[in-house]
Parts: structure tokens; C-alpha cells; sequence
């Protein structure tokens, strides 16, 4: 048999050579363990069920070998019980490392191209720099590109920190109490400025509570619901952000866009690591699928709790349509029902997911006292 190697001549070749051959990925499919799952599942079952039939069977006869058929039925039965757990445990932890593996995959694509886009960015506007005479302007304005590259290269590299420390269980932040208006501003502000929107993109809605919580989580926590929302928002992105306190101490943060909405079956998914909807080589927006998954585990963290949802859009003077009637109540007066200054239309569909987080309060402003001496 003749080997044929491009640009080589095979008469020259030494004894030892070997020649590989590409390797071929096939595609991983959950069809041959679910397959093989489902097979064993049903030959347990009706393993247990015919051995059962057997030995009740030679139980009830009442001669002398009865009593041992209610031994082995006794001893027996369990044990089968076990392997039908430990099979259905089987299929199911197969799935979830295929569903793991499919998502490191889509975590690969994305970092690659997270990565890629802005060095290759850098390297041509570098060279023209380099190579050619570049006016005062256009250097400023390259100048400008480069920075923003820079960012979110910093960015990236934040989020893969971040997920890090949440992996490892992070370290021993001290808490201290925190203005949430003051912290929901400053993300707000950020997530503007890092997808070039006006400032009246966000909307915020926060009497003045405090949270006693480590500031960098709750800055991580609230970045990456902000950044998420204003991502995955409409055209152009509308998110309202309002902020309640129950009387035992409970802060609920509401984060609402304007964005298409999540399926029910796959809200508690997007929460995973590594998560995107979607095929990881079509999507148009950027990320690595750990922002959520940072939320998460963060509000678990501080002994919060998450829920997601549909976000209904109501007209401007119904803002507190939106939350449960004792949230609402907790709302001191002054700032109940405020029209919003940041409508989307009527009856669009968004996502809001609300983060209730503990030990808050509201803290009332001081009377204003009159410090003029009364008149002689």
C-alpha cells in the first residue's frame, strides 16, 4: 500500500515512519446513555417485579420452605431497590456531565472570541500607528478604541476572578452598612458608560435602606444583574430597578427589563455556570455565561434568596403593580407609587428577577431642627 504525504516523496521516507491520521470528532449525543439508562431501568423493573411474584409466591405455599421465600423477600427486596436508585442516579448524573461538557464547550467559544476580538483590535490599530503617519485626531480617536478594548479584556478577566473566588468559597469580606441607592447608582452608572447608553437607560426607585452586607459582593452581585439586563434588554434597552424593605429586615431588589423574556423551562437553568441560551458560534452578544451564575451564588451566600420571572411593563403612574401587596406596604409614603421616569410600552414582555437579601433597614431623615435664636 502506497502512503501519500503532500510534499514529500514516499520513496524516501525512513522505515520508521509512521504516518497519523486526522482525528475524527463525532458529535456527543445523550441518545446512547439515555438509551442504555432507560434499558436497565426496565430490565431492573421487571426483574424486581418477577422475583418478587416468585418469592410471595413460595412464601404463601405454607410448607417447611416458606419461611426462608419471607427471608429472601425481606433481604431481597431492598437490594433491588438499591440498583433501580442506582441506576436512575446513573442516568442522571450522565446527563448532567454531558450538559457540563456542552457548556465548557460554549465557555471555550466564547472566551477564545472574548479574548481574540479585542487583542487582534489592538494589534491592527497598533501596527497602523506604527507603520504610518496618523494625524493628532486619529490617534486620539485609536486611543479611545484601544481603552475600550482594554476594558473589556478587564472585564473578562473580572468575571473569570470572580467566578474563581466563588468556586474556591470566596474570602472573608467584612461587612459594613451600605447605602443601597449609592451602590445601585454607581452600577447603573458603570453598565451606562461600558455600553455607551444614557444614563436614563436605568431608572432607579430606592428609599433610603441599608444593607449590612461585604461591599465588593453586593458591587459584583447588582454589576452583573445591571450588565445582564441592559445586554439582553430591547432596542433600546429600558431597565427600571426599585427597591422595597419588609419590616422583618428583608431587602427585595427588582431588576425589569424590556428585553424578550426568558421560557419557564429554562429560568432555572440560566442561573448554572457556563450557561447560554443558544448556540455558543450564533449569538451576537457578549459574554461568558458566568454572570448569573455569580448572582447566584452570591445572594446564596449572604442568605438571600432569587427568584426569576416575567416582567409586565405598566403604564408610568402604575410602578407598584409590580410587587406583592406586604413589599409595598414596607415602601414608606414618600416614595410609593412614583411615576417612572424610564416607560416602556404597555404590556411589553421583559424579565425581572427579584433578589431579597437580609439584615436591611430603613433609616428615616432627621428632622430638620431650626438652630435660629428666638427674637428678644
Amino acid at each position: 500500500m502506497k502512503n501519500q504525504v503532500s510534499g514529500s516523496n514516499p520513496a524516501k521516507l525512513a522505515k520508521d515512519t509512521v504516518i497519523v491520521s486526522p482525528i475524527s470528532h463525532r458529535p456527543l449525543t445523550l441518545r446512547t446513555p439515555v438509551t442504555l439508562g432507560v434499558v436497565l431501568i426496565v430490565l431492573v423493573v421487571l426483574l424486581t417485579a418477577v422475583w418478587i411474584s416468585g418469592t410471595v409466591w413460595g412464601a404463601v405455599r405454607n410448607d417447611s420452605t416458606s419461611g426462608m421465600f419471607w427471608v429472601m423477600l425481606g433481604a431481597g427486596a431492598p437490594l433491588l431497590v438499591a440498583v433501580l436508585a442506582g441506576v436512575i442516579a446513573y442516568l442522571t448524573l450522565s446527563v448532567k456531565a454531558f450538559n457540563l461538557n456542552r457548556r465548557q464547550s460554549n465557555f471555550i467559544d466564547s472566551v477564545t472570541h472574548e479574548l481574540k476580538s479585542p487583542i487582534a483590535s489592538l494589534k491592527l490599530y497598533l501596527q497602523t500607528m506604527t507603520r504610518h503617519d496618523v494625524s493628532v485626531e486619529q490617534q486620539k480617536e485609536f486611543h479611545l478604541i484601544m481603552l475600550e478594548d482594554v476594558e473589556r479584556l478587564d472585564s473578562l478577566i473580572n468575571h473569570l476572578l470572580d467566578a474563581a473566588s466563588v468556586e474556591r468559597g470566596g474570602e472573608g469580606y467584612e461587612a459594613s452598612d451600605l447605602s443601597l441607592e449609592t451602590v445601585l447608582s454607581k452600577c447603573a452608572q458603570g453598565a451606562c458608560v461600558r455600553y455607551k447608553m444614557p444614563p436614563e437607560t436605568v431608572s432607579i426607585h430606592c428609599p433610603a435602606i441599608y444593607v449590612h452586607a461585604p461591599v465588593v459582593q453586593i458591587e459584583i452581585l447588582f454589576r452583573n444583574l445591571i450588565d445582564n439586563a441592559i445586554k439582553y434588554g430591547g432596542s433600546p434597552p429600558k431597565v427600571e430597578l426599585t427597591a422595597v424593605c419588609s419590616s422583618s429586615g428583608d431587602v427585595t431588589v427588582s431588576v425589569l427589563d424590556n428585553g424578550t423574556g426568558i421560557p419557564a423551562n429554562l429560568r432555572r437553568k440560566v442561573f448554572g455556570r457556563f450557561v447560554r441560551l443558544g448556540s455558543e458560534l450564533e449569538r451576537s452578544k457578549q459574554g461568558t455565561g458566568l454572570g448569573l451564575y455569580l448572582v447566584r451564588n452570591i445572594t446564596h451566600a449572604l442568605g438571600g434568596r432569587i427568584n426569576i420571572q416575567d416582567g409586565h411593563w405598566a403604564v408610568s403612574t402604575e410602578t407598584t403593580d409590580q410587587f406583592d401587596a406586604t413589599e409595598s406596604s414596607a415602601l414608606p409614603s414618600s416614595s410609593a407609587a412614583q411615576p417612572t421616569s424610564n416607560p416602556a410600552p404597555k404590556g411589553s414582555i421583559g424579565t425581572r428577577i427579584d433578589v431579597t437579601l437580609p439584615n436591611g433597614k430603613i433609616v428615616e431623615p432627621e428632622p430638620e431642627t431650626d438652630s435660629t435664636p428666638p427674637a428678644e
